[in-house]
């Protein structure tokens, strides 16, 4: 067993406080048929945070539907650590989980793919026990579960279990900041930001550009950024700050930008960053890795594939089906890439009809028909409600991320016109592209269209909504060696590097590149990394080897954004 801590940088950057302890590490681990009592033996070492199927966990073993999966971690804290209180974090554990401190219940969660987080300052003692209870269902019951699938192929991935995101502990005072809300009023020249903390009755502090601002907490502060400097992908600026409540303080850090659909002089709805039409040009980002599967191996292969994004001259990447490591979106507000967030998909098996024969045949369906969109578990509904929120709460101050995607071809969707206004609710200041690909409902901002099956050709939409695509392309080259079995999926195939760079340019050109003075507002192609049996990445699943010279994919970018 590898005993080095992996993914131990410290996780949430956009609030961070000097107490950080990492959980990551050798676990124990035990795998149980239908029998949730705690074992006295376990089964052996797991490393977390990869799942027990991964070939990074050490496990590789399969947890089923019928299975129970136990962790357990041993552990003091340091001298010093503690405060007057400590919690635990959870970045991810897939799909229902309870949590033991020291024998004593503390926790449940059963939204696999979000963190939570639990206070146990109470139950905390010089030497410290704490087991994990999992159950996962996978794809045979309502709760979320991205591209997962018992019956992998295809489109649909191996499915995992358990911890997949990192564990890790701080510690605060008495009186402390228990979150931050940081908005930029772009137009206004100014930042808005509310600081939450756990007791009333004292002031917190902002330290800003050399100077102190005394503020309410639970109350939004206006702050004035003269003269500031936009943030875009080709100048990623920040500004740092620091907050202060009583003895606790956290560094942040904002930045002004603006994202918003208008009207151009020609009447076409466009998309705009800082009041300025920015073509979107964007690559599907799974975030799956050959190894650890929705858990990356480190951090130097996510800063790695930004980087080569953004060499190609791409400014988005779709983050597709999963809430990633919390890193991630730090990155790209530094390096500068846009980020479109996709909430995660939920419900009971698919109906083939539903989710797979729109690609090819232009048919939809009212997502209020909750049995053919497998939506019909009351509680599987409110849990996405609770996800979303969730979602949105977690990432809202991450200035990367500029649009959120609510459904994915009809994946679990229903109720679009109660979901759109929900999510306006809590966030009103970020696109929403409400049905991506599929069953158009006619609701937001967006007619967001996926083509892979036949060529594209620009159509207006009837209600004169921005028109994009946020998903197409998809050509796959297998690369000798560094793919994962023997099938190979992809919308078109090609045998050689050669042929699938002539095909791509062939389908910029001639069908992407001119629809932009039609109207085409967006396009996202598919995708960053193969995945499994998807062999139609710009990079192999083990992003070693870079299929597209990202010279001549730099050189459609350009052509885009200039057309």
């Amino acid at each position: 067993m590898n005993n080095k801590v992996p993914l131990s940088e410290y996780p949430r950057m956009i609030m961070v406080r000097d107490s950080y302890l990492s959980l990551n590490g050798v676990w124990e681990y035990a795998i149980r048929e239908n029998d949730e009592r705690v074992p006295i033996e376990f089964d052996g070492d797991i490393l977390v945070p990869f799942s027990p199927e991964t070939p990074l966990s050490g496990v590789n073993r399969t947890v089923r539907p019928n299975d129970v999966l136990f962790y357990r971690k041993r552990f003091s804290l340091p001298k010093g650590f503690k405060k007057e209180y400590v919690t635990l974090h959870f970045g991810a554990v897939d799909q229902v989980v309870t949590v033991y401190l020291n024998g004593t219940k503390i926790g449940f969660n059963q939204s696999g793919f979000h963190p939570f987080s639990i206070e146990i300052s109470k139950v905390l003692k010089k030497d410290n026990e704490l087991v994990l209870v999992v159950r996962d269902y996978s794809d045979t019951r309502f709760y979320a579960r991205g591209k997962q699938k018992i019956k992998r192929g295809q489109i649909w991935y191996t499915p995992q279990s358990g911890i997949f995101m990192p564990v890790w502990l701080e510690s605060m005072p008495r009186d402390y900041i228990e979150k931050l809300k940081i908005t930029p009023r772009y137009d206004e020249s100014l930042v808005e930001i509310t600081i939450f903390t756990n007791s009333k009755d004292n002031d917190a502090v902002i330290i800003f550009d050399g100077k102190e601002y005394t503020v309410k907490p639970n109350k939004v502060y206006k702050l004035k950024v003269n003269d500031f400097i936009s943030w875009s992908p080709d100048n990623p600026h920040l500004y740092p700050f620091k907050v202060k409540y009583c003895e606790d303080e956290v560094d942040s850090y904002f930045a002004m930008r603006k994202i918003s659909v208008d009207t151009d002089e020609e009447g076409i709805k466009r998309i705009y960053l800082n009041n300025k039409i920015l073509f979107n040009t964007g690559l599907l980002d799974q975030g799956y890795y050959h190894e650890g599967y929705l858990t990356p191996p480190d951090e130097a292969t996510v800063i790695n594939e930004i980087k080569v994004a953004k060499e190609m001259g791409f400014n988005v990447l779709r983050k597709h089906i999963k809430i990633e490591w919390e890193r991630f979106y730090y990155h790209c507000d530094r390096l500068g890439m846009l980020v479109w967030q996709d909430f995660v998909n939920g419900g009971e098996p698919y109906n083939f009809v539903t989710v797979h024969v729109p690609a090819v045949l232009n048919i939809h369906f009212k997502d209020t028909n909750y049995k053919r969109f497998a939506r019909q578990n009351a509680l599987g509904r409110e849990l996405f409600y609770a996800e979303a929120k969730t979602t949105i709460e977690h990432l809202y101050n991450y200035p990367s991320i500029v649009l959120w995607t609510i459904f994915n071809e009809g994946w679990g969707q229903f109720d679009s016109h109660k979901l759109l206004p929900f999510v306006l609710e809590l966030d009103n200041t970020r696109l929403i592209d409400v049905n991506s690909g599929w069953h158009d409902m006619g609701l937001g901002q967006f007619r967001s269209h996926h083509v892979y099956f036949r060529k594209y050709r620009f159509k207006k939409d009837k209600l004169d909504r921005c028109v994009i695509l946020s998903e197409f392309g998809g050509y796959a080259h297998r690369i000798p060696g560094h793919y994962y079995g023997v099938a190979n999926f992809g919308y078109r195939k090609y045998n050689t590097k050669e042929e699938l760079e002539k095909a791509v340019i062939n389908l910029y050109e001639k069908e992407i590149i001119p629809a932009v003075k039609q109207g085409l507002a967006a396009a996202i192609y598919t995708q960053l990394s193969d995945v499994e049996d998807e062999l139609n990445g710009v990079l192999t699943y083990d992003r070693k080897v870079v299929k597209i010279d990202p010279k001549v994919m730099r050189e459609l970018n350009e052509k885009l954004l200039k057309a």
